[in-house]
């Protein structure tokens, strides 16, 4: 790898179905605001790659700690909070944000550490976390990979790398979108459909109800009912015929 590396957990196509991935898109797209959480320490870093989302036309939050990132996010239970109480309440709670870029090495919490969290909820596991680093590691890029980052980026990070994934998290977006209309059209024609059936099919109360007591089906005759097991007629009984 060079001074600048990526490694992804997908391919980055140019044009993923139909949607233009390229720098240069003109899309309505790329018009939408797209809010990014940032997690560094270093204050020099953080205001990089805080400079570099805003030339990309992002919303920025940057925090300094995964435990403030956890914060802001509204996963913080009270034991944890306890250890993070030295981060001040703002009123940012439950924040709602489409992508996390964290600092790999960073003091109190790793952005390893903070990936799991954010994997382990179930409001926060489908947001793209991509990681950030200085050192060029296999072994840790590996981990982060595996445990679900989206990302990892070798630092420095370059506008080219921010820019790429914003239009990526866009045309994923839109692509959900779709799916999800999609999804809505087949619920409401399988209700109309339901409906249709239901109204076409006879009323119940037209309909003649089953009988309390079915009369029993026709039975083949027993050995008993058999007329070779009837009794012979006798004398008296031919002279009364």
């Amino acid at each position: 790898m060079g001074s600048n590396s990526v490694v992804s957990n997908r391919r980055m196509p140019e044009k993923m179905n139909c949607f233009d991935l390229s720098p240069n898109s003109n899309s309505d797209s790329e018009a939408e605001e797209v809010h990014v959480l940032a997690v560094d320490d270093s204050l020099v870093d953080r205001k990089v790659i805080e400079r570099l989302l805003k030339i990309s036309s992002c919303k920025v939050t940057a925090v300094d700690s995964g435990w403030r990132a956890l914060k802001l996010l509204g996963l913080l239970d009270d034991e944890e909070e306890d250890k993070s109480s030295s981060s001040s309440s703002d009123g940012f709670e439950g924040l709602k944000v489409d992508l996390i870029i964290t600092d790999y090495w960073m003091p109190g919490m790793t952005g390893y550490e903070l990936l799991k969290k954010i994997k382990e909820s179930s409001s926060f596991r489908e947001i793209p976390v991509v990681i950030m680093s200085s050192e060029n590691v296999m072994t840790r890029i590996d981990r982060c990979l595996e445990e679900g980052a989206e990302e990892f980026i070798v630092k420095p990070v370059k506008l080219s790398d921010v820019t790429r994934l914003r239009d990526y998290y866009m045309a994923t977006r839109e692509i959900r979108s779709a799916e999800s209309g999609i999804n809505v059209n087949k619920r409401k024609l399988q209700e109309s459909f339901d409906v249709s059936t239901a109204s076409s099919s006879p009323s119940s109360s037209s309909a003649s109800p089953p009988p309390l007591f079915s009369s029993p089906a026709p039975c083949s005759p027993s050995s008993l009912d058999s007329p070779t097991r009837r009794p012979k007629m006798t004398s008296l009984d031919h002279i009364l015929i």
